[in-house]
C-alpha cells in the first residue's frame, strides 16, 4: 500500500466549462416544439376515436329508434326520385 503513495504537488483539476444557460427564446421554442409534437400525436389518436364514436353513436341511436342508416339512405333516395 505504501508504494501507491505519490508525494509531491498535485496536478490542477481541469477547469469546468461554464454551463450554457438557454435564453427565454430558446426555452419558448422548445416548449412550442414539444407542444406541437404532443398535439400531433393526440390528433392522430383522438380523431379516429371521435369519428368511430360518432359512427357508433348514430348507428345505436338509429337502432334504438327502430331504423338503420341503410333505411334512411333508401328513404332519401326514394324522396329524391332516383
Amino acid at each position: 500500500m505504501s508504494s501507491e503513495i505519490h508525494e509531491g504537488s498535485l496536478k490542477a483539476a481541469p477547469a469546468a466549462a461554464p454551463i450554457y444557460k438557454k435564453t427565454w427564446r430558446e426555452k419558448r421554442w422548445e416548449r412550442r416544439r414539444r407542444r406541437r409534437a404532443v398535439e400531433e400525436i393526440l390528433g392522430w389518436v383522438m380523431v379516429p376515436l371521435i369519428v368511430l364514436g360518432l359512427f357508433w353513436g348514430v348507428r345505436s341511436g338509429l337502432g334504438a329508434l327502430g331504423t338503420s342508416p341503410t333505411a334512411i339512405i333508401q328513404g332519401v333516395k326514394t324522396v329524391i326520385g332516383q
